[in-house]
């Protein structure tokens, strides 16, 4: 599964990488609404969420739904601006139909490719969005109503609300991390003009590739989507507060923008979906779950299975095979006897392998 973006004829030029304001105050709101996600940012979540005025804090929680269970794309601009003010002016001249189905398209749409119509101007979508936020809290369905209501009302509501983020606590950390983004988009940007679109994508993340005949930029998520670049380009948007999330704005008519962590030494490489269910359905046999309590004590032999577990060589190497596969084994060679043992690192990983892949 993955979200393919179609480059066929696309100029290299058209391909971006920038900081965003508004992207890193998006994945700033993402970390303090679900501080779970990212246990690197306990610390910084739990102060900043004590040091809120209890006004502030309400309003965020009134409305989280923007940016809590996955990011709105209004939060994640095609055109970065210098500035959080810039950017907010950019969704200030957004006409009122395309923000609000941006604003209601994650929680209260289906088929985010298709473009549904404007809940303003269309009545069933208008009908569906009432009744998908109710379902979601009475907080989510008072602003519903009044987005639906007086559109041009909450928008200023969210900017105030945006703009008291910003004295609050997004200014100050903004300038802490934003020349770290710009150096991060400068690299890559260099990779591309050097080197090419293949080893830029790599830098951006192992989760992000060009196919083989280089028509798509490829997003390694546990989802399906389609969109072209042509005409628009690509934007890349590096954050500093976004990891494990890798993001995809590919909804039909908006120029695909991609959201990713900046690599740092600390944070695991990401691995592919792919892999990761290989590794939970080996793991899952009950015969390979027994072998793996002896391997995981020390190297043996297949004789040495087979024997101690009542099995024939042939059906011990069969499970010996699955799991070397899956990467869950190491093998080395003494003399004549092949020894096979448990990696434990790659098993005490799969828990926070499957929690990223299914966060990305």
């Amino acid at each position: 599964m993955s979200v393919d973006i179609d480059i066929t004829g696309l100029p290299l030029e058209r391909i971006q990488f920038c900081p965003s304001p508004l992207a890193e105050l998006g994945a700033m709101l993402h970390a303090l609404a679900e501080p779970g996600h990212h246990p690197g940012l306990h610390a910084w979540a739990t102060t900043t969420a004590s040091s809120l005025k209890p006004d502030l804090a309400d309003r965020l929680t009134e409305a989280d739904f923007l940016w809590r269970s996955t990011r709105s794309d209004i939060l994640l601009p095609a055109v970065p601006r210098a500035t959080l003010a810039e950017e907010l002016d950019d969704l200030d001249r957004m006409d009122d139909e395309t923000f609000t189905s941006a604003a209601f398209e994650v929680t209260c749409f289906s088929g985010y490719e298709k473009g549904w119509p404007s809940p303003l101007v269309d009545s069933g979508q208008r009908a569906r969005v009432l009744e998908l936020s109710a379902a979601r809290g009475p907080r989510q369905a008072a602003f519903a109503e009044r987005m639906l209501e007086t559109p041009g009302v909450l928008r200023a509501w969210l900017r105030r609300l945006f703009e008291d983020c910003e004295q609050a606590f997004f200014g100050d950390n903004w300038q802490r991390v934003r020349v770290q983004l710009a150096t991060d988009a400068r690299h890559k940007a260099d990779l591309l003009q050097h080197k090419g679109l293949a080893e830029a994508l790599a830098a951006v993340s192992p989760a992000v590739s060009l196919s083989e005949d280089r028509s798509r930029i490829v997003v390694d998520k546990l989802a399906n989507g389609r969109t072209t670049a042509y005409g628009q380009g690509v934007t890349f948007l590096p954050t500093a507060f976004g990891w494990p999330h890798l993001f995809a704005v590919h909804r039909s008519g908006w120029k695909p923008v991609i959201q990713y962590p900046v690599t740092a030494t600390e944070l695991p490489q990401p691995t592919g979906p792919h892999l990761v269910q290989q590794r939970l359905e080996a793991l899952a046999h009950p015969v390979r779950m027994r072998l793996c309590r002896t391997l995981s004590r020390g190297p043996h032999t297949t004789g040495e299975l087979a024997a101690a577990y009542n099995l024939t060589p042939p059906e011990v190497s069969r499970h010996i095979a699955v799991m070397k596969k899956a990467g869950l084994l190491s093998t080395r060679r003494r003399g004549r006897y092949v020894l096979h043992q448990l990696d434990l690192t790659t098993v005490a990983r799969l828990g926070s392998d499957f929690l990223e892949t299914v966060l990305r």
